[in-house]
């Protein structure tokens, strides 16, 4: 071969590295889901592809929009801020999606108001009910039609979009009932949206998880919630009230599942071990509550013995300690 065949051959196997299909061309982690779960998730994807050099792509089609595609076998790992339904393990299963179910922090979600409101600092959750319940549509307008002694002006609602867990677990956990809603809000999966519109409001009320809240608390102010029908007294979100067990029921875990397939690839199970391994700390830098250290060691447990199925199949996931989720039996 001559010295001027050479270059041209190496251009042209480059080429073929990179082609479509190729081995190479297929190191990708593909991540949809949870908005909510999105920074935790993203902060480690950026420190997993520094490390690795493996490309890392993270959705926020919200918990429900994302299992759909995780159902699907479309993506390997399932952001989620609430557990799987019945409704996803039903598709999994019809889909031939086996799925590692994994908790990875807590949320506190926030009732949130703009820093200019002086009338409110806590809320009772029978009075978040007559704010957000399906029956207050149209009729539940005013901040003095919740409490008289509270401002004759209109409330301006902020919440999750329908295909978030966070709307899932707001509605079930105020409302009774899963989805069960008011629609006259302004709603969204991107909780970026609903933070400037209680910013730009001095009459606004939303609900967002805890660390969006936190990026903007100069700005925002977060509610106490008073859990009235457990006869529970108004606890602010905080790293140690949700620690402690004593904001409910509002507090939450936060999950990552993974589709079992794609541990065969080895970028994806590298990916895993990463961020089993590194979430305590990328968690709380991004504002999240991480789980107990002993958990984590269950977390990595169950994914190395590649433990399926969820913990949640006809249980409550409402005020649970992660001990007992933890403990749980799994169900395919």
């Amino acid at each position: 071969m001559t010295k001027t065949a050479l270059p041209l051959l190496g251009f042209i196997l480059g080429l073929f590295a990179y082609v479509p299909g190729s081995s190479r061309a297929e190191q990708v982690v593909k991540i949809d889901g949870s908005s909510t779960v999105y920074p935790i998730t993203e902060a480690v994807a950026e420190e997993f592809q520094k490390a690795s050099g493996t490309k890392v792509t993270v959705g926020i089609s919200g918990t429900g929009g994302g299992f759909k595609k995780f159902t699907r076998g479309e993506t390997d790992v399932q952001n989620a801020s609430r557990p799987i339904k019945e409704e996803e393990v039903k598709a999994a299963k019809e889909g031939k999606i086996e799925y590692l179910e994994l908790p990875i922090a807590y949320d506190a979600l926030t009732v949130v108001v703009n820093s200019k409101n002086d009338w409110v600092d806590s809320i009772k959750i029978s009075d978040l009910k007559k704010i957000w319940e399906p029956e207050a549509q149209g009729k539940i307008t005013k901040w003095n039609q919740v409490r008289p002694e509270w401002p004759d002006k209109e409330i301006k609602l902020y919440g999750a979009g329908s295909d978030s867990g966070t709307f899932d677990y707001f509605t079930e956990a105020v409302n009774g009932k899963s989805k069960a809603s008011r629609g006259n809000y302004t709603a969204s999966e991107d909780d970026n949206v609903l933070v400037q519109g209680v910013e730009g409001d001095r009459y606004a009320l939303g609900y967002m998880g805890y660390s969006y809240f936190a990026a903007h608390q100069k700005r925002l102010k977060a509610l106490g919630i008073e859990w009235d029908a457990k006869g529970k007294p108004a606890v602010k979100p905080s790293e140690e009230a949700v620690l402690a067990g004593t904001y409910n029921p509002l507090a939450r875990p936060l999950f990552i599942y993974v589709n079992v397939r794609s541990l065969e690839k080895p970028e994806v199970k590298s990916f895993v071990e990463f961020y089993i391994k590194n979430v305590d700390r990328l968690a709380k830098e991004v504002k999240y509550i991480p789980l107990p250290g002993d958990a984590y060691g269950k977390v990595k447990g169950r994914f190395e013995k590649l433990e399926k199925g969820t913990a949640f199949l006809h249980q409550s996931d409402l005020a649970v300690p992660i001990s007992e989720i933890l403990s749980r039996p799994l169900v395919p």
